[in-house]
């Protein structure tokens, strides 16, 4: 029986209530957590040490592997050492992300059933836009949420999209965007209602923060199975520029309230081409995860979608290229939980959109499903489909989705994240990286455009020549990048 059998198996079992008391309680024992955690430490460096024999040598991916859990050992034992997490809280985290990761893989009855009717597993995850209503402006956005009256999705459809996605799939995840998610009413219920009515899942809420007060922050700590991601452009006179005057000292009573109920929350961090050193500067980071206590740190390249789109706010492939660098490096040496969606392609295989197996689909305010948050063309509507009588699993098995899932695969991805020549997980993005061939794919399949902007996107010939451009810099900058460190195997950062 593997490691992950046993745990479901555990955690199935009348012996999961004192095994998990158990652990809980030992990991708010300083000095029985220190043990323990620096035993794991010491196995994760030893993946590290450069004096290993070529035969031995693990792969980068490996490495970046156990960096990442190095660094969220150090954030966990940090935080509990400083009693910012809630031990009722952290119970359930224990509980949650132990049934999370059983099923990932092949690990559950639903992804091995799906695995022999479509050739690969489901997605692990949805993201989901309830509402469009959000209290701020801020240029280039990504979601631009329509003036006027608030658009949302009806309380049964996003109820129903929750639970058939763990009936069919056995999702665990589900992630909450906007619009400001906290905004969002649907028959006098909100996102919180929606959590409390699935216990048994994860959460995460990527939320400007200013919904946040103290009854919300205590509510939060009871459900225990919600963490919220704050957006930050960087410190104060950044932030206060893109969000508005006064926004992160709100950002910071939010924290405060959070710290103070011990619920665990992170930053979001929208990365454009004049924000990078800031964002990497040791003030910044120190500042957001060693004094306001930061669990994790999610990075987003600026998309050119949205809001007042420009192809000058994105990183420059240089750029990326450093950012790359410097995550790493701040990871490492930090030990702090970072994860950019593009830069940490590697990690993961690659490109996670379009229902990948592992990865996830989109879907917005108005039941449109798509691809991913920053690929705004969408196959169907939800309520158009179950008026058919479908399910999410018609829409997954749309063409469009078929063809970008089809390109992963050609693009190196099988499974398990192993390196070759056939792509380069530095350059994972089908329609940032890989333009011309994403716009063939608009082309061939008319998807629904999500907005006016997505639409301008798609005609306009100076957008196609702008990211051609950009994606074929990055492929120059890149490559030779991605040889050597990940497929080679050579040493160097």
């Amino acid at each position: 029986m593997n490691v992950k059998a046993l745990a479901r198996r555990t955690l199935d079992s009348p012996a999961r209530t004192p095994l998990l008391a158990a652990g809980n309680w030992l990991l708010f024992q300083n000095g029985l957590r220190r043990i323990l955690f620096s035993v794991v430490e010491s196995r994760l460096l030893a993946a590290l040490r450069p004096d290993r024999s070529p035969a031995k040598t693990t792969s980068r991916i490996e490495q970046e592997r156990a960096l990442v859990a190095r660094a969220i050992l150090a954030t966990v034992d940090r935080l509990i050492g400083r009693r910012q997490l809630s031990p009722r809280l952290m119970r359930r985290i224990l509980e949650l992300w132990g049934r999370a990761w059983c099923t990932s893989g092949k690990g559950s009855f639903k992804s091995r059933s799906f695995l022999s009717l479509n050739g690969c597993e489901p997605p692990w995850f949805l993201v989901l836009s309830p509402g469009s209503a959000c209290d701020l402006r801020c240029p280039g956005c990504y979601a631009d949420s329509p003036d006027g009256e608030p658009i949302h999705l009806p309380w049964p459809i996003l109820d129903r999209v929750i639970a058939e996605a763990k009936t069919l799939w056995g999702t665990p995840l589900f992630v909450f965007s906007g619009g400001e998610p906290l905004l969002y009413r649907s028959e006098g219920r909100g996102v919180l209602d929606v959590v409390q009515s699935h216990p048994d899942c994860l959460f995460l809420m990527f939320t400007n923060g200013t919904c946040i007060d103290e009854s919300v922050a205590r509510r939060l700590e009871r459900l225990g199975n919600l963490t919220p991601a704050i957006s930050v452009e960087g410190l104060e006179a950044t932030t206060d520029q893109r969000r508005g005057k006064g926004r992160f000292a709100r950002t910071l009573e939010t924290m405060s309230l959070l710290r103070r109920a011990g619920v665990p929350f992170g930053i979001s961090v929208t990365v454009t081409a004049h924000n990078v050193e800031e964002i990497f500067s040791d003030p910044f980071l120190d500042f957001f995860f060693f004094e306001q206590g930061a669990f994790y740190g999610f990075l987003f390249h600026y998309m050119p979608i949205g809001r007042g789109a420009s192809l000058n706010w994105m990183p420059t492939p240089a750029q990326r290229v450093k950012i790359w660098r410097r995550s790493w490096e701040a990871i490492e040496n930090k030990r702090i939980f970072l994860f950019d969606f593009w830069n940490h392609g590697p990690m993961v295989g690659g490109c996670l959109s379009a229902g990948r197996d592992g990865g996830y689909l989109y879907i917005d305010w108005n039941g449109r499903v798509m691809p991913c948050v920053f690929a705004p063309y969408a196959v169907a509507r939800l309520e158009e489909v179950y008026a058919r009588g479908e399910t999410l699993e018609d829409v997954w098995k749309a063409p469009f989705f078929q063809a970008i899932r089809d390109w992963q695969r050609r693009y190196g991805y099988r499974g398990d994240p192993v390196p070759t020549q056939e792509g380069n997980w530095l350059r994972p993005c089908p329609i940032r990286d890989h333009y011309p061939l994403f716009r063939e794919w608009l082309n061939l399949y008319r998807p629904e455009p999500e907005n006016e902007a997505a639409l301008e996107a798609w005609e306009s010939d100076s957008y196609l020549e702008g990211m051609t451009a950009y994606g074929r810099e990055l492929k120059q900058i890149s490559d030779t990048l991605w040889d050597e460190i990940y497929v080679q195997k050579k040493p160097g950062m």
